[in-house]
């Protein structure tokens, strides 16, 4: 369980959290691979201070929309704005400048194995800020593993490591950098139950203490539920429905019952 005191209430009723501010827009995306259409048209808006959930099956989508909002893939038509970025137009500079406000929680951690979990959160802080202070880089390092509640691996190698604690230092090493947005692919992918919850706590107290704006695109009910202000419902390709976990839960679509047979 992280250090960080857990939220109890649940996101939707923290009306101060949310505002009006849009740091990321995306118009009429589409992308597709030969002849698969994967998005066939998504717009959202996500707003500053807002977990945003977006829901779907594997394959609908999901990881192809977030890749493109960061520039891993590039769209065949649409607009994406991120920070103020017009991400499309951006020089390699320049998407290199937006992506250190935008942290990436990946859904195997993409740690290292070779290093230890101090040298994995040691890296971007050299890789992107240039900083070598030997003093101050093992300061940030041990805040950020105490806001994931596992301050006392720093020595470990991630073979070390259970999966829930691998997700916990995967996004520790992205809170490093202090990101004004984060991005989670999955995040409960593979992991039991306690541990989900706990993994779906942690997305609360970081939004809490760090001030983030997030995307989480999952598969997993529970976490949609625990963790989003807002979903949408992506269903093959395209928005089915955009609204509060409760609204989505009583909706008699049946394209999105399948999501509530648990």
């Amino acid at each position: 369980m992280s250090n960080i005191t857990a939220d109890k209430e649940k996101p939707s009723d923290q009306s101060d959290v949310v505002n009006t501010d849009i740091v990321a827009r995306i118009q009429n995306l589409k992308k597709s691979f030969g002849d698969m259409q994967v998005l066939k048209g998504i717009s959202l808006n996500l707003h500053n201070g807002e977990n945003l959930v977006i829901l779907g099956r594997s394959g609908s989508g999901k990881s192809v929309l977030i890749k493109c909002m960061v520039g891993l893939l590039k769209p065949d038509e649409g607009e994406i704005e991120v920070l103020g970025y017009n991400v499309r137009s951006l020089s390699p500079e320049k998407l290199n400048e937006m992506r250190q406000q935008i942290g990436f929680s990946f859904q195997n951690s993409a740690l290292y194995d070779s290093m230890t979990v101090q040298e994995n959160l040691e890296f971007p802080l050299k890789r992107n800020l240039q900083l070598f202070d030997k003093k101050e880089l093992r300061e940030l390092v041990k805040t950020a593993l105490h806001d994931v509640g596992l301050e006392e691996t720093s020595k470990k190698k991630p073979a070390e490591l259970s999966g829930g604690m691998k997700k916990r230092i995967g996004i520790a090493r992205t809170l490093i950098l202090k990101p004004k947005i984060m991005l989670y692919d999955e995040p409960t992918a593979g992991l039991d139950p306690i541990t989900s919850t706990e993994i779906n706590e942690l997305i609360l107290n970081v939004r809490k203490k760090y001030n983030t704006s997030s995307i989480i695109i999952t598969h997993d009910i529970s976490c949609a539920e625990q963790t989003a202000d807002r979903v949408i419902a992506l269903i093959d390709g395209q928005s089915k429905m955009e609204a509060t976990f409760d609204e989505l839960k009583n909706t008699k679509d049946p394209a999105l019952a399948p999501f509530f047979k648990y």
